[in-house]
């Protein structure tokens, strides 16, 4: 019976510490403040404990919680001191929770609760990339252009797809060469992507529109040059995003991509 115990201890230890994991998400203030810190930029204590609607002291004894855990990170710019998420596996399992996690039964009382929803799915980022109905949008809109091809089962030979980082496995994305020529003339180093360690082209499953949006370097990438572009601005809330009208104009002359209002 010892030995079968120290096996059954053995095993329990070899194995990643999701009860942990699990409690420490279960918290909703922590649960907040990890939300807010999905669109991948660093945010002080300060304007995470007004996120999850605490005090200084007690945001900050959440964050050693959750840094402890190795789900966020801090860093030191002079005097303030910034958090941020561990990475994008952090931001995948959130995601992933998001689609099979119950609605919020408290209803949104005041105006600035709705426009924030709204504004989440309408356009937020996703860790380094882009998501809510825009992310879908182009997503679809690569698909149906053919720069990325979707397969279900295997990638073809030459392509570089990868599997995805949250919650879907039924298909595998591929850029195409017509992909890599469009995303190269508008400004993208794909072949600098294919010669990185991350893949170029991963998906998510979105929790808000339940399809796919684009990860990966590609996604990474292409977010960074519309911010070059001014095609995107940040909004007030942590990871809002905006599609400017400039932006608006330029997917649709350099994507083919009609974005809805």
């Amino acid at each position: 019976m010892d030995e079968v115990a120290d096996e059954a201890e053995a095993a329990d230890r070899a194995e990643p510490e999701l009860a942990r994991t699990a409690r420490l998400l279960a918290g909703a203030s922590r649960a907040r403040m990890l939300k807010a810190l999905c669109d991948g930029r660093p945010l002080t204590v300060t304007v995470l404990a007004a996120e999850a609607g605490v005090s200084v002291p007690t945001a900050s004894v959440h964050l050693t919680q959750l840094a402890e855990a190795g789900l966020v990170r801090d860093e030191h710019a002079g005097r303030h001191r910034y958090f941020r998420l561990a990475g994008p596996d952090v931001v995948a399992a959130l995601e992933a929770l998001a689609l099979i996690a119950p609605p919020d039964p408290a209803p949104m009382t005041t105006l600035r609760a709705h426009s924030r929803n709204n504004a989440l799915r309408r356009s937020r980022t996703c860790y380094d990339h882009l998501a809510g109905s825009l992310g879908v949008a182009l997503m679809e809109g690569f698909v149906d252009q053919g720069l990325l091809r979707r397969e279900k089962d295997h990638p073809a030979s030459g392509c570089r797809p990868d599997r995805p980082a949250s919650y879907g496995r039924e298909a595998v994305y591929g850029l195409t060469p017509a992909g890599t020529g469009r995303f190269t003339g508008f400004g993208i180093d794909v072949d600098a992507l294919m010669r990185g360690r991350r893949p170029v082209v991963r998906y998510c499953v979105d929790w808000s529109e339940r399809r796919h949006h684009l990860a990966g370097a590609l996604g990474a990438a292409l977010v960074d040059r519309f911010f070059a572009l001014d095609w995107l601005r940040y909004g007030v809330s942590p990871r809002v995003v905006h599609l400017t009208e400039t932006g608006r104009t330029g997917v649709r002359e350099a994507f083919a991509i009609d974005i809805a209002d």
